[in-house]
Protein backbone atom coordinates (compact mmCIF):
# COMPACT_ATOMS: atom_id res chain seq x y z
CA UNK A 1 0.00 0.00 0.00
CA UNK A 2 1.10 3.62 -0.44
CA UNK A 3 0.86 4.71 3.18
CA UNK A 4 3.86 4.32 5.44
CA UNK A 5 2.12 2.39 8.18
CA UNK A 6 -1.62 1.91 8.08
CA UNK A 7 -1.86 1.54 11.85
CA UNK A 8 0.45 4.35 12.89
CA UNK A 9 -0.71 7.83 13.74
CA UNK A 10 1.52 10.75 12.82
CA UNK A 11 2.55 11.27 16.47
CA UNK A 12 3.55 7.66 17.16
CA UNK A 13 7.28 6.87 17.62
CA UNK A 14 9.14 5.97 14.44
CA UNK A 15 11.44 2.96 14.18
CA UNK A 16 14.57 4.18 12.31
CA UNK A 17 15.07 0.76 10.70
CA UNK A 18 11.50 0.73 9.41
CA UNK A 19 11.73 4.34 8.24
CA UNK A 20 14.65 3.63 5.90
CA UNK A 21 14.30 0.91 3.27
CA UNK A 22 17.56 1.51 1.43
CA UNK A 23 17.30 -1.74 -0.52
CA UNK A 24 14.10 -0.54 -2.20
CA UNK A 25 14.98 3.16 -2.16
CA UNK A 26 12.00 4.39 -0.13
CA UNK A 27 12.23 6.54 3.00
CA UNK A 28 9.62 7.70 5.48
CA UNK A 29 9.37 11.48 5.12
CA UNK A 30 8.50 11.78 8.80
CA UNK A 31 12.20 11.52 9.66
CA UNK A 32 12.56 15.04 8.29
CA UNK A 33 9.89 16.61 10.52
CA UNK A 34 9.29 14.41 13.57
CA UNK A 35 10.37 15.92 16.96
CA UNK A 36 10.91 12.48 18.51
CA UNK A 37 13.28 11.51 15.71
CA UNK A 38 15.11 14.82 16.14
CA UNK A 39 15.67 14.08 19.84
CA UNK A 40 17.00 10.62 18.95
CA UNK A 41 19.36 12.20 16.41
CA UNK A 42 20.80 14.53 19.03
CA UNK A 43 21.31 11.74 21.57
CA UNK A 44 22.44 8.90 19.33
CA UNK A 45 24.05 10.63 16.35
CA UNK A 46 25.36 14.12 17.07
CA UNK A 47 26.45 13.19 20.61
CA UNK A 48 28.52 10.32 19.19
CA UNK A 49 29.71 11.00 15.63
CA UNK A 50 32.87 12.86 14.64
CA UNK A 51 31.98 16.47 13.80
CA UNK A 52 33.94 19.31 12.18
CA UNK A 53 34.62 22.15 14.64
CA UNK A 54 36.93 24.59 12.85
CA UNK A 55 40.33 25.15 11.25
CA UNK A 56 43.57 25.73 13.10
CA UNK A 57 44.22 28.91 11.10
CA UNK A 58 41.29 30.43 13.03
CA UNK A 59 43.26 30.00 16.27
CA UNK A 60 46.77 30.63 14.99
CA UNK A 61 48.20 32.25 18.16
CA UNK A 62 48.18 31.34 21.87
CA UNK A 63 45.05 32.78 23.46
CA UNK A 64 43.05 32.64 20.22
CA UNK A 65 39.56 31.14 20.34
CA UNK A 66 36.69 30.40 17.96
CA UNK A 67 33.18 29.59 19.17
CA UNK A 68 31.71 26.69 17.24
CA UNK A 69 28.91 24.14 17.61
CA UNK A 70 28.56 20.38 17.94
CA UNK A 71 24.95 19.40 17.38
CA UNK A 72 22.90 21.66 19.66
CA UNK A 73 25.83 22.47 21.97
CA UNK A 74 28.03 25.56 21.82
CA UNK A 75 31.76 24.74 22.05
CA UNK A 76 34.96 26.80 22.14
CA UNK A 77 37.96 25.91 20.01
CA UNK A 78 41.02 27.31 21.81
CA UNK A 79 44.81 27.43 21.69
CA UNK A 80 46.46 27.63 25.10
CA UNK A 81 49.72 29.30 26.12
CA UNK A 82 51.68 26.16 25.20
CA UNK A 83 50.14 26.09 21.72
CA UNK A 84 47.91 23.09 22.44
CA UNK A 85 44.42 22.98 20.89
CA UNK A 86 41.30 22.25 22.96
CA UNK A 87 37.57 21.88 22.35
CA UNK A 88 35.48 22.88 25.38
CA UNK A 89 31.76 23.03 26.17
CA UNK A 90 30.79 26.71 26.26
CA UNK A 91 28.87 26.53 29.53
CA UNK A 92 29.91 27.58 33.03
CA UNK A 93 29.91 24.72 35.51
CA UNK A 94 28.22 26.91 38.14
CA UNK A 95 24.92 27.93 36.51
CA UNK A 96 25.43 27.16 32.82
CA UNK A 97 25.94 30.67 31.45
CA UNK A 98 27.98 30.83 28.24
CA UNK A 99 31.47 31.85 29.30
CA UNK A 100 32.20 33.18 25.79
CA UNK A 101 29.65 35.16 23.80
CA UNK A 102 31.90 36.40 20.99
CA UNK A 103 32.48 34.55 17.73
CA UNK A 104 36.27 34.69 17.95
CA UNK A 105 39.12 36.63 19.51
CA UNK A 106 42.09 36.41 21.84
CA UNK A 107 42.03 36.31 25.63
CA UNK A 108 43.94 35.15 28.70
CA UNK A 109 40.92 33.44 30.23
CA UNK A 110 37.14 33.09 30.02
CA UNK A 111 35.20 34.73 32.84
CA UNK A 112 31.53 33.93 33.30
CA UNK A 113 29.55 37.20 33.30
CA UNK A 114 26.95 35.75 35.70
CA UNK A 115 28.93 34.96 38.87
CA UNK A 116 32.52 35.46 37.76
CA UNK A 117 33.95 31.94 37.63
CA UNK A 118 37.07 32.09 35.46
CA UNK A 119 38.61 29.43 33.24
CA UNK A 120 41.99 29.08 31.55
CA UNK A 121 42.31 28.48 27.81
CA UNK A 122 42.62 24.74 28.46
CA UNK A 123 39.34 24.80 30.39
CA UNK A 124 40.67 24.45 33.94
CA UNK A 125 39.00 26.51 36.65
CA UNK A 126 41.53 29.17 37.66
CA UNK A 127 43.01 28.47 41.07
CA UNK A 128 45.39 31.39 41.64
CA UNK A 129 45.39 32.84 45.18
CA UNK A 130 42.98 35.65 45.90
CA UNK A 131 39.26 36.27 46.08
CA UNK A 132 38.97 37.63 42.51
CA UNK A 133 40.53 34.75 40.59
CA UNK A 134 38.79 31.54 39.47
CA UNK A 135 35.94 31.50 42.01
CA UNK A 136 34.93 34.81 43.62
CA UNK A 137 34.61 34.58 47.41
CA UNK A 138 36.36 31.23 47.34
CA UNK A 139 36.93 31.38 51.08
CA UNK A 140 33.94 33.40 52.22
CA UNK A 141 31.28 31.55 50.19
CA UNK A 142 32.87 28.10 49.87
CA UNK A 143 35.08 27.94 52.93
CA UNK A 144 37.96 27.20 50.54
CA UNK A 145 36.58 23.65 50.29
CA UNK A 146 35.56 23.63 46.61
CA UNK A 147 37.79 21.26 44.63
CA UNK A 148 38.43 23.50 41.65
CA UNK A 149 40.25 20.72 39.76
CA UNK A 150 36.90 18.95 39.28
CA UNK A 151 34.89 21.94 38.03
CA UNK A 152 36.62 23.07 34.86
CA UNK A 153 34.88 23.51 31.52
CA UNK A 154 33.80 20.17 30.07
CA UNK A 155 36.40 19.03 27.52
CA UNK A 156 35.49 17.01 24.46
CA UNK A 157 36.75 13.42 25.00
CA UNK A 158 38.16 13.03 21.48
CA UNK A 159 39.73 15.66 19.24
CA UNK A 160 41.67 15.13 16.00
CA UNK A 161 43.65 17.59 13.89
CA UNK A 162 43.54 16.42 10.27
CA UNK A 163 45.98 18.63 8.38
CA UNK A 164 44.59 21.72 10.10
CA UNK A 165 40.92 20.71 10.10
CA UNK A 166 39.74 20.06 13.67
CA UNK A 167 37.23 17.28 14.37
CA UNK A 168 35.78 16.16 17.70
CA UNK A 169 33.44 13.56 19.22
CA UNK A 170 31.59 13.65 22.52
CA UNK A 171 31.52 9.86 22.78
CA UNK A 172 34.32 8.45 24.99
CA UNK A 173 33.90 5.11 23.20
CA UNK A 174 34.06 6.52 19.65
CA UNK A 175 36.34 4.82 17.14
CA UNK A 176 39.40 6.72 15.99
CA UNK A 177 38.94 9.44 13.41
CA UNK A 178 41.00 7.43 10.93
CA UNK A 179 38.62 4.46 11.17
CA UNK A 180 35.59 6.75 11.04
CA UNK A 181 36.78 8.42 7.83
CA UNK A 182 38.23 5.39 6.06
CA UNK A 183 39.30 5.89 2.45
CA UNK A 184 37.13 8.99 2.26
CA UNK A 185 40.35 10.59 3.49
CA UNK A 186 41.28 11.18 -0.16
CA UNK A 187 38.57 13.83 -0.39
CA UNK A 188 39.73 15.38 2.88
CA UNK A 189 43.25 15.42 1.47
CA UNK A 190 42.06 17.34 -1.59
CA UNK A 191 40.40 19.83 0.73
CA UNK A 192 43.31 20.25 3.14
CA UNK A 193 46.22 20.11 0.67
CA UNK A 194 47.17 23.08 -1.48
CA UNK A 195 46.33 23.36 -5.18
CA UNK A 196 49.82 21.99 -5.83
CA UNK A 197 49.15 19.02 -3.53
CA UNK A 198 51.30 20.27 -0.65
CA UNK A 199 50.12 18.62 2.57
CA UNK A 200 48.16 20.91 4.93
CA UNK A 201 48.78 23.82 2.58
CA UNK A 202 45.54 25.73 3.13
CA UNK A 203 43.95 28.17 5.53
CA UNK A 204 40.50 29.72 5.80
CA UNK A 205 39.47 33.25 4.97
CA UNK A 206 38.60 35.34 8.01
CA UNK A 207 34.95 35.08 8.94
CA UNK A 208 32.33 32.35 8.72
CA UNK A 209 28.98 32.91 6.99
CA UNK A 210 26.11 31.88 9.29
CA UNK A 211 22.39 31.84 8.54
CA UNK A 212 19.29 29.79 9.29
CA UNK A 213 16.89 28.01 6.97
CA UNK A 214 13.46 26.54 7.64
CA UNK A 215 14.60 23.10 6.58
CA UNK A 216 15.68 19.78 8.03
CA UNK A 217 19.46 19.38 8.23
CA UNK A 218 19.45 16.09 6.30
CA UNK A 219 18.15 17.74 3.12
CA UNK A 220 21.28 19.90 3.12
CA UNK A 221 23.74 17.09 3.87
CA UNK A 222 22.36 14.74 1.21
CA UNK A 223 22.38 17.48 -1.44
CA UNK A 224 26.19 17.37 -1.61
CA UNK A 225 26.56 13.58 -1.41
CA UNK A 226 26.05 13.01 -5.09
CA UNK A 227 22.84 14.72 -6.15
CA UNK A 228 23.68 15.85 -9.65
CA UNK A 229 20.05 15.31 -10.62
CA UNK A 230 18.85 18.69 -9.35
CA UNK A 231 21.47 20.87 -11.01
CA UNK A 232 19.94 21.17 -14.49
CA UNK A 233 16.58 22.18 -13.01
CA UNK A 234 17.45 24.16 -9.90
CA UNK A 235 20.58 25.95 -11.13
CA UNK A 236 19.64 26.64 -14.76
CA UNK A 237 19.41 30.40 -14.20
CA UNK A 238 22.75 30.49 -12.39
CA UNK A 239 24.46 28.72 -15.26
CA UNK A 240 22.96 31.22 -17.71
CA UNK A 241 24.18 34.09 -15.53
CA UNK A 242 27.75 32.77 -15.86
CA UNK A 243 28.98 33.28 -12.31
CA UNK A 244 31.92 30.84 -12.70
CA UNK A 245 35.51 31.50 -13.80
CA UNK A 246 34.70 30.99 -17.49
CA UNK A 247 31.68 33.25 -17.46
CA UNK A 248 28.85 32.35 -19.84
CA UNK A 249 31.05 29.82 -21.69
CA UNK A 250 31.45 27.49 -18.70
CA UNK A 251 29.75 26.10 -15.61
CA UNK A 252 29.47 27.79 -12.24
CA UNK A 253 32.12 25.31 -10.97
CA UNK A 254 34.73 26.49 -13.46
CA UNK A 255 34.46 23.76 -16.09
CA UNK A 256 34.08 24.70 -19.72
CA UNK A 257 31.01 23.40 -21.52
CA UNK A 258 33.13 20.80 -23.33
CA UNK A 259 34.74 19.62 -20.09
CA UNK A 260 31.35 19.43 -18.38
CA UNK A 261 30.03 17.19 -21.16
CA UNK A 262 33.08 14.93 -20.81
CA UNK A 263 32.59 14.75 -17.07
CA UNK A 264 28.98 13.66 -17.41
CA UNK A 265 30.08 10.91 -19.75
CA UNK A 266 32.69 9.50 -17.38
CA UNK A 267 31.55 10.55 -13.90
CA UNK A 268 31.13 7.94 -11.19
CA UNK A 269 29.71 9.12 -7.86
CA UNK A 270 31.38 7.38 -4.91
CA UNK A 271 29.37 5.94 -2.03
CA UNK A 272 30.84 4.49 1.16
CA UNK A 273 28.50 1.62 1.87
CA UNK A 274 29.11 1.24 5.62
CA UNK A 275 30.52 4.62 6.65
CA UNK A 276 27.81 6.71 4.94
CA UNK A 277 30.14 9.28 3.32
CA UNK A 278 29.67 10.14 -0.33
CA UNK A 279 31.01 12.23 -3.20
CA UNK A 280 29.89 13.30 -6.65
CA UNK A 281 33.05 11.97 -8.31
CA UNK A 282 35.52 9.10 -8.24
CA UNK A 283 38.86 9.16 -6.45
CA UNK A 284 40.71 8.78 -9.75
CA UNK A 285 38.60 11.28 -11.73
CA UNK A 286 41.00 14.05 -12.70
CA UNK A 287 39.61 17.36 -13.96
CA UNK A 288 40.97 20.02 -16.24
CA UNK A 289 42.05 23.36 -14.84
CA UNK A 290 39.49 26.14 -15.49
CA UNK A 291 39.79 28.89 -18.06
CA UNK A 292 39.24 32.35 -16.54
CA UNK A 293 37.30 34.73 -18.76
CA UNK A 294 39.23 38.00 -19.04
CA UNK A 295 41.97 36.83 -16.65
CA UNK A 296 44.68 34.98 -18.59
CA UNK A 297 47.06 35.35 -15.66
CA UNK A 298 44.66 33.33 -13.45
CA UNK A 299 44.26 30.69 -16.15
CA UNK A 300 48.03 30.31 -16.30
CA UNK A 301 48.41 30.33 -12.51
CA UNK A 302 45.87 27.56 -11.83
CA UNK A 303 47.12 25.49 -14.80
CA UNK A 304 50.63 25.56 -13.33
CA UNK A 305 49.27 24.60 -9.91
CA UNK A 306 47.32 21.68 -11.42
CA UNK A 307 50.37 20.37 -13.27
CA UNK A 308 52.49 20.41 -10.11
CA UNK A 309 49.75 18.60 -8.20
CA UNK A 310 49.36 16.01 -10.96
CA UNK A 311 53.08 15.24 -11.03
CA UNK A 312 53.28 15.13 -7.24
CA UNK A 313 50.39 12.69 -6.92
CA UNK A 314 51.69 10.47 -9.70
CA UNK A 315 55.05 10.30 -7.92
CA UNK A 316 53.32 9.48 -4.64
CA UNK A 317 51.03 6.89 -6.21
CA UNK A 318 47.96 8.72 -4.94
CA UNK A 319 44.53 9.10 -6.60
CA UNK A 320 44.36 11.99 -9.05
CA UNK A 321 40.78 13.02 -8.32
CA UNK A 322 38.56 13.26 -5.21
CA UNK A 323 37.36 16.80 -5.86
CA UNK A 324 33.75 16.61 -4.66
CA UNK A 325 31.29 18.02 -3.82
CA UNK A 326 31.23 15.52 -0.97
CA UNK A 327 29.75 14.93 2.48
CA UNK A 328 31.51 13.48 5.52
CA UNK A 329 28.75 11.77 7.49
CA UNK A 330 26.72 13.25 9.01
CA UNK A 331 26.91 17.02 8.61
CA UNK A 332 30.09 18.31 6.92
CA UNK A 333 29.83 18.98 3.18
CA UNK A 334 32.52 20.54 1.02
CA UNK A 335 33.93 21.24 -2.42
CA UNK A 336 37.43 19.85 -2.05
CA UNK A 337 39.85 21.17 -4.66
CA UNK A 338 37.46 22.59 -7.23
CA UNK A 339 35.51 25.83 -7.47
CA UNK A 340 34.27 27.08 -5.08
CA UNK A 341 36.53 25.62 -2.41
CA UNK A 342 34.38 25.76 0.66
CA UNK A 343 33.13 23.87 3.72
CA UNK A 344 29.49 23.79 4.79
CA UNK A 345 28.44 22.44 8.19
CA UNK A 346 24.78 22.07 9.08
CA UNK A 347 23.83 22.55 12.72
CA UNK A 348 20.38 21.17 13.62
CA UNK A 349 18.21 23.61 15.56
CA UNK A 350 14.90 21.73 15.40
CA UNK A 351 13.32 19.19 13.04
CA UNK A 352 12.40 22.02 10.69
CA UNK A 353 15.19 24.56 11.23
CA UNK A 354 18.91 24.39 10.50
CA UNK A 355 21.78 26.81 11.03
CA UNK A 356 24.27 26.72 8.17
CA UNK A 357 27.92 27.72 8.51
CA UNK A 358 30.30 28.22 5.58
CA UNK A 359 34.08 28.42 5.70
CA UNK A 360 36.05 29.42 2.58
CA UNK A 361 39.41 27.79 1.89
CA UNK A 362 42.46 29.25 0.16
CA UNK A 363 46.09 28.22 -0.26
CA UNK A 364 48.36 29.72 2.38
CA UNK A 365 50.74 31.02 -0.30
CA UNK A 366 48.12 32.24 -2.79
CA UNK A 367 49.03 35.68 -4.22
CA UNK A 368 46.79 38.67 -3.49
CA UNK A 369 45.15 38.79 -6.92
CA UNK A 370 44.14 35.13 -6.61
CA UNK A 371 42.77 35.69 -3.11
CA UNK A 372 40.73 38.67 -4.21
CA UNK A 373 39.24 36.90 -7.23
CA UNK A 374 38.35 33.84 -5.13
CA UNK A 375 36.83 35.98 -2.37
CA UNK A 376 34.45 37.69 -4.80
CA UNK A 377 33.63 34.39 -6.49
CA UNK A 378 32.82 32.73 -3.18
CA UNK A 379 30.47 35.55 -2.22
CA UNK A 380 28.46 35.45 -5.44
CA UNK A 381 28.25 31.65 -5.35
CA UNK A 382 27.64 30.61 -1.72
CA UNK A 383 25.89 31.77 1.42
CA UNK A 384 22.51 33.45 1.94
CA UNK A 385 23.31 36.01 -0.79
CA UNK A 386 25.00 33.52 -3.10
CA UNK A 387 23.12 32.81 -6.31
CA UNK A 388 23.61 29.03 -6.20
CA UNK A 389 22.85 28.68 -2.49
CA UNK A 390 19.62 30.63 -2.88
CA UNK A 391 18.35 28.01 -5.33
CA UNK A 392 19.14 25.20 -2.90
CA UNK A 393 17.65 26.92 0.14
CA UNK A 394 14.34 27.38 -1.63
CA UNK A 395 14.19 23.66 -2.41
CA UNK A 396 15.03 22.58 1.14
CA UNK A 397 12.59 25.03 2.74
CA UNK A 398 9.63 24.03 0.60
CA UNK A 399 10.41 20.30 0.80
CA UNK A 400 10.45 20.47 4.60
CA UNK A 401 7.28 22.54 4.82
CA UNK A 402 5.41 20.32 2.36
CA UNK A 403 6.29 17.22 4.41
CA UNK A 404 4.82 18.46 7.70
CA UNK A 405 1.17 17.91 6.89
CA UNK A 406 -0.90 15.03 8.27
CA UNK A 407 -1.58 13.58 4.82
CA UNK A 408 1.88 14.28 3.40
CA UNK A 409 3.54 12.30 6.20
CA UNK A 410 1.71 9.17 5.10
CA UNK A 411 3.64 8.95 1.85
CA UNK A 412 7.23 7.94 1.29
CA UNK A 413 10.05 9.62 -0.57
CA UNK A 414 11.53 7.85 -3.59
CA UNK A 415 15.30 7.24 -3.60
CA UNK A 416 15.45 4.66 -6.38
CA UNK A 417 17.88 6.10 -8.92
CA UNK A 418 20.70 3.73 -9.78
CA UNK A 419 19.49 0.73 -7.77
CA UNK A 420 21.77 -2.20 -8.56
CA UNK A 421 23.87 -0.08 -10.93
CA UNK A 422 27.13 0.13 -8.98
CA UNK A 423 30.57 -1.46 -9.15
CA UNK A 424 33.51 -1.55 -6.70
CA UNK A 425 35.18 1.84 -6.39
CA UNK A 426 38.81 2.81 -6.89
CA UNK A 427 39.09 3.02 -3.08
CA UNK A 428 38.26 0.39 -0.46
CA UNK A 429 34.89 0.33 1.28
CA UNK A 430 33.03 2.14 -1.48
CA UNK A 431 31.15 1.65 -4.72
CA UNK A 432 30.92 3.80 -7.83
CA UNK A 433 27.82 4.44 -9.91
CA UNK A 434 27.39 3.05 -13.40
CA UNK A 435 25.10 5.96 -14.30
CA UNK A 436 25.72 9.69 -14.20
CA UNK A 437 22.82 10.30 -11.80
CA UNK A 438 22.33 7.97 -8.85
CA UNK A 439 20.88 8.01 -5.35
CA UNK A 440 23.11 5.24 -4.03
CA UNK A 441 24.98 7.81 -1.94
CA UNK A 442 21.79 8.96 -0.25
CA UNK A 443 20.60 5.39 0.32
CA UNK A 444 23.82 4.52 2.14
CA UNK A 445 23.73 7.82 4.04
CA UNK A 446 20.28 7.00 5.42
CA UNK A 447 21.19 3.38 6.06
CA UNK A 448 24.02 4.70 8.25
CA UNK A 449 21.70 7.28 9.78
CA UNK A 450 19.18 4.59 10.84
CA UNK A 451 21.88 2.50 12.50
CA UNK A 452 23.17 5.46 14.52
CA UNK A 453 19.72 6.69 15.55
CA UNK A 454 18.69 3.18 16.56
CA UNK A 455 21.58 3.19 19.03
CA UNK A 456 23.88 0.53 17.57
CA UNK A 457 27.25 0.16 19.28
CA UNK A 458 30.44 1.30 17.58
CA UNK A 459 31.39 -2.33 17.00
CA UNK A 460 28.11 -2.83 15.15
CA UNK A 461 28.37 0.49 13.32
CA UNK A 462 31.74 -0.38 11.83
CA UNK A 463 30.62 -3.68 10.31
CA UNK A 464 28.30 -4.70 7.49
CA UNK A 465 24.68 -5.18 8.48
CA UNK A 466 23.69 -8.77 9.19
Amino acid sequence: MTTLDAGRGTNAPIDPYAAVDADEGVIDRSIFVDPAIFDQEMEQLFARAWLFVGHESQIAEPGDYFVSRMGTDSVILTRDAQGEIHVLLNSCRHRGMKVCRYDLGNTLQFTCPYHGWSYSMDGTLVSRPGELFGVPQFRGAYGARLDRSKWGLVPVPHMHNYKGFIFASWDPDAVSFELYVGEFRHWLDSLSDSMTGESAGVETFDGVLKWRVRANWKFVAENFLGDMYHAATSHASVEVAGIGPSGATGSRHGMTSAELSKRRARQHSTSFTVLGHGATDAADEERASPVFDGHPELTEYFAEQAEIKHNRRVAQGRPLGAHGPATLFPAMSFHASGFPRTVLVVHPISPTETEMWRWFVVDKDAPDNVRQWLRHYYMRYSGPAGLTEQDDMENWNYATDASRGTIARRYKYHYGQGLGMNHPAAVAGATESDSWSTEENARNFYRRWARFVAGESWQQLMTEES
